[in-house]
């Protein structure tokens, strides 16, 4: 419970989520059947990044700020969604701005007071609910919805050492509640030993119609920093790998460091 996002909002891990996530709500708009967006670790929305948490760190500069004024084509629907809504916006904001009419979100947050900020957030907004919970443990209660189409987004804080172990077992929670979903799960890169084994769990599992995009800034060689992050996708929509893949380069030509090691990977684990 130590964990608050907004020390961390707008760095490049939030650019590489982010930009994906925009690109897969874009995805499921293409057929007019109404969805649903359940958001596991929902945070509180929307983030002042010149002020307060933001600036005690500063990782927005080596990120969003690096990004804002890039004219590449590849990012100009997420950097759309984050001009027009002004204060970086998480991925609850994210998916409210995308939604249309019929569509619904759903936000988990078990941090009291983010689920506080969240709740006052969307309180009049009929299309939005804010559950002060686990998100893992709604899975079980919140799937499958009513809509039968829909976006799981599983963004844990990663803060427990079995965290991959769980992240696996909540996707094959999710698939066994809801098979039709769209999931994506966003995990870090620190070293390859637990990537391994988490990959190897999901191609294990039974679950069918798995890629991942990675993205790093450099060799995954020391486990006590972040060295890159990645977004597993279930049932990932119609050229997910081949329009993610330029998305994931234009972010590396303005997030990367030039250190060695840096690059970006689509890799497909099962297939359909």
């Amino acid at each position: 419970m130590n964990y608050r996002h907004a020390f961390h909002a707008g760095n490049f891990a939030d650019c590489f989520k982010h930009a994906l996530l925009v690109w897969l709500l874009r995805a499921l708009q293409r057929k007019p059947a109404p969805f649903m967006v359940l958001d596991t670790h929902a945070g509180i929305g929307s983030y002042d990044l010149t002020a307060g948490p933001a600036t005690r760190t500063n990782e927005a500069q080596d990120g969003i700020f690096r990004l804002l004024d890039s004219p590449d084509p590849a990012l100009a629907g997420y950097l759309g969604v984050v001009r027009a809504l002004g204060l970086y916006p998480g991925s609850p904001a994210i998916a409210r701005h995308l939604m249309r009419a019929t569509d619904r979100l759903v936000c988990c947050e078990l941090h009291p007071e983010d689920a506080g900020v969240l709740r006052a957030r969307f309180g009049r907004d009929k299309q939005v609910s804010v559950h002060f919970r686990d998100g893992y443990a709604a899975l079980r209660a919140l799937l499958p919805p009513p809509e039968k189409r829909g976006l799981v987004l599983i963004d844990p804080p990663f803060e427990q050492p079995d965290e991959f172990y769980r992240l696996a077992d909540a996707l094959k929670l999710a698939h066994q509640r809801f098979p039709a979903a769209v999931l994506a799960a966003w995990y870090p890169i620190k070293h390859r030993a637990p990537l391994r084994g988490f990959h190897a769990t999901l191609k294990d599992s039974g679950i069918r119609d798995i890629a991942a995009a990675e993205f790093c800034l450099r060799e995954p060689l020391d486990p006590s920093r972040l060295n890159g992050c990645g977004l597993l996708v279930v049932n990932p929509p119609y050229r997910f790998e081949a329009e993610a893949a330029p998305l994931l380069s234009a972010l590396l030509a303005h997030l990367g460091r030039g250190e060695p090691g840096a690059g970006t990977e689509i890799l497909r684990l099962v297939d359909e």
